[in-house]
C-alpha cells in the first residue's frame, strides 16, 4: 500500500464511531457506480403500491422480529 493509503488509514482509525460509519458511506457510495439516479423514486412508487395492496386487504403484514429473523437465516 501506499504511504498516503496509510496516513489516512491512521487517520481513519483515530475518528469517532459516527464519523467512520459517514467515511464509510461516503466511500461506499462513490465505488457504487451501479446506483440509478431514478432508485429513490422507484421505491418510494413500490413502498406506496405495498401500502396500498395492505390497506386493500390484499397483503398481510409481518412483525419486524419475524422479518429480520427471516432474513438473516437466509444469509446463513
Amino acid at each position: 500500500m501506499s504511504t498516503l493509503f496509510e496516513q489516512l488509514e491512521q487517520q481513519a482509525r483515530m475518528l469517532t464511531p459516527q464519523e467512520k460509519a459517514s467515511l464509510a458511506r461516503i466511500l461506499i457510495d462513490e465505488l457504487d457506480t451501479s446506483s440509478d439516479s431514478d432508485v429513490e423514486q422507484l421505491w418510494i412508487a413500490e413502498s406506496q403500491r405495498r401500502y396500498d395492496a395492505y390497506l386493500r386487504g390484499e397483503l398481510k403484514s409481518v412483525a419486524g422480529e419475524e422479518v429480520m429473523s427471516r432474513a438473516r437465516n437466509r444469509l446463513k
